[in-house]
């Protein structure tokens, strides 16, 4: 049914036809067809697959690994308000995947993140105050930071507050 409403055009159907392929759900698991129903999906400005064609683009699964690409889809999944794309663009600009490396902006996104309660976003916010990488050197923050992350479930969070004592 879901690729009958996909071959229709209905990007919701393309993006669910995406899934099943990407995961094997009722169909046998085949990365081309996951990432041609994402593209699809993402071409009709469904977020969900801005963000997975995004993926594809920075592992170079199934397609060369092209950081540039991967950031421009993630930046139109983020600006619908994709949490994990706004997490991924703080990673993107941290580290110049695809954009000039600019800590500072990597911050700005982790905050964005970070702010919906994102784990990892939290996480990365608290090394970057923990470095002093895009952000004045600050324990407190630090410390907040990866508190929040902990208690939104990130592991590692953890072993970092027990540093930090």
């Amino acid at each position: 049914m879901w690729e009958t409403a996909a071959s229709a055009g209905h990007r919701r159907a393309q993006f669910y036809t995406g899934t099943c392929y990407d995961f094997g759900k009722g169909v046998a698991k085949n990365v081309e067809a996951a990432f041609y129903w994402y593209l699809k999906a993402a071409m009709q400005g469904h977020m969900d697959a801005q963000y997975n064609v995004a993926l594809f683009f920075r592992k170079g699964e199934y397609v060369n690994q092209d950081h540039e690409r991967a950031v421009k889809w993630f930046r139109l999944s983020a600006k619908q308000g994709d949490i994990e794309a706004k997490r991924e663009l703080g990673y993107s600009y941290f580290y110049g995947y695809g954009v000039a490396q600019d800590q500072q902006q990597a911050v700005i996104w982790y905050r964005l993140a970070a702010a919906k309660q994102d784990a990892r976003a939290m996480y990365n916010l608290a090394l970057c105050y923990k470095f002093g990488e895009g952000v004045g050197l600050s324990a407190r923050w630090a410390r907040y930071y990866f508190e929040k992350a902990a208690d939104a479930g990130h592991k590692g969070a953890g072993k970092e507050l027990r540093k930090l004592i």
